[in-house]
């Protein structure tokens, strides 16, 4: 019998997008023929993953998770694109993602979270492979995002859920505090309900220290130009200047924007507000927002330019 060697098997799953475990199948099966394990697998239908590959996949699902960590929590939020939202609603999708997005609370980044091993012992790559070979769509593992604390919670809110901890705008926020965990979870979720019903995903930084000068410096010199135009003097433009940046920071500053859930106060009043229920301080540690397809640049298809393509072939 032939030696199927890692570089035979790279070579198969190159040419037809089968799973590695299928490759190695397929040229045990042939005995080492390349060819006849691309028709192995044609037969199987096993490589039809790779003629899906140049579809583009903006749709598919932001998947949510936590877990305790200690005295503290971790959260993942991934997303996992297919080419429409049909497949969103299908079962194994769902229990897929569910799966890949718990595994990205220890990953942390795509290409680690890629490489780990889902509970069938195949890595999360070649699971999704197999799956577009099932499902019929083109599927890619697109991001990765994380937020932890040492001691407080990850709280998780799905906006537009589709499954448990499964939709298209996913958002997690960490909140540092040694006080009532209960109390903390439910801040935490309000929290995070603000940033998915806000406009935080322009947010540039958690407070205002965290913003860089040369975006400050930026902005300000923006506001100088905009108010000259006015002919006021400059003891009148430097007071306008400061005017608009505070409404800058509370555009791009999360502790900086109006709570949604109770205009009265700011996200960072809010946070201080609550300190005397919960009974410790309250630091928001980093929060995530995902969007499903949010940078994706969607194919525009000219279906009367395909059929007449077609025609020329």
């Amino acid at each position: 019998m032939a030696e199927i060697t890692a570089a035979l098997v790279k070579d198969l799953r190159e040419r037809t997008g089968a799973g590695m475990m299928d490759c190695k199948k397929a040229l045990a099966e042939t005995n080492g023929d390349l060819e006849a394990a691309i028709d192995w697998l044609r037969k199987k239908g096993l490589s039809k993953a790779a003629k899906k590959a140049d579809r583009v996949a903006a749709d598919g699902l932001v998947g949510v998770s936590v877990a305790a960590k200690g005295k503290g929590m971790a959260g993942a939020a991934v997303e996992v694109n297919a080419e429409t939202d049909f497949v969103a609603r299908n079962e194994l999708f769902q229990a897929a993602v569910a799966e890949i997005t718990a595994l990205g609370i220890d990953a942390g980044n795509v290409e680690a979270l890629g490489a780990a091993k889902m509970a069938s012992g195949e890595t999360v790559t070649d699971h999704l492979t197999n799956l577009i070979a099932k499902i019929g769509e083109n599927m890619s593992l697109r991001r990765v995002q994380t937020v932890s604390v040492s001691e407080g919670v990850v709280a998780s809110y799905m906006h537009n859920a589709a499954a448990e901890g499964l939709g298209k705008i996913g958002v997690l926020v960490g909140l540092q505090s040694s006080g009532d965990q209960a109390k903390l979870a439910e801040l935490g979720r309000k929290v995070a309900m603000h940033v998915a019903a806000g406009s935080p995903a322009v947010a540039l930084a958690i407070d205002v220290d965290e913003l860089s000068a040369d975006v400050i410096e930026r902005e300000k010199s923006v506001f100088a130009d905009q108010a000259r135009q006015s002919g006021k003097p400059e003891a009148i433009i430097e007071k306008m200047v400061e005017g608009r940046l505070r409404k800058f920071y509370e555009e791009v500053v999360l502790l900086k924007q109006v709570f949604v859930l109770d205009p009265d106060h700011t996200v960072e009043g809010a946070l201080k507000a609550a300190e005397a229920d919960v009974g410790a301080p309250i630091k928001l540690t980093g929060f995530v927002r995902m969007v499903l397809g949010e940078g994706v640049e969607r194919k525009e298809e000219d279906f009367a330019a395909e059929v007449a393509a077609l025609g020329k072939s």
